[in-house]
């Protein structure tokens, strides 16, 4: 069974993110929970967090059992992007732009893969 967590406008852009999902994807989850705590960037407590729900949402709503969970999918996808304005020089402006992500973790069982 697939359980699923996300984590929507989180401030940092989805390539930042998207490095640190990849040390994790396909991974069981307690091996995953101690790399993110390890792992020096600003995305993994945000994805830390994602995971622990996932594992949550599993636990409480399936009663699948947590030591049994392997991180089936992770994905970032691009949310929406803030446009800011910086002064340049004589008189003009160029684009900042502040992007966004929506984090997306899936747990599955590991019997259901066998």
């Amino acid at each position: 069974m697939n359980v699923r967590a996300q984590a929507k406008h989180v401030r940092q852009s989805p390539y930042k993110v998207r490095r640190v999902l990849d040390l994790v994807r396909g991974l069981p989850v307690d091996e995953a929970l101690v790399i993110l705590e390890y792992t020096n960037r600003k995305a993994a407590p945000t994805i830390r967090k994602v995971l622990v729900s996932a594992i949550a949402n599993a636990e409480h709503n399936f009663a699948l059992d947590a030591e049994e969970l392997y991180i089936h999918e992770a994905y970032a996808d691009e949310g929406p992007t803030l446009k800011r304005w910086r002064p340049r020089a004589r008189g003009s402006a160029s684009k900042i732009r502040k992007r966004t992500s929506h984090i997306t973790i899936v747990v599955a069982d590991q019997e259901e893969v066998a």
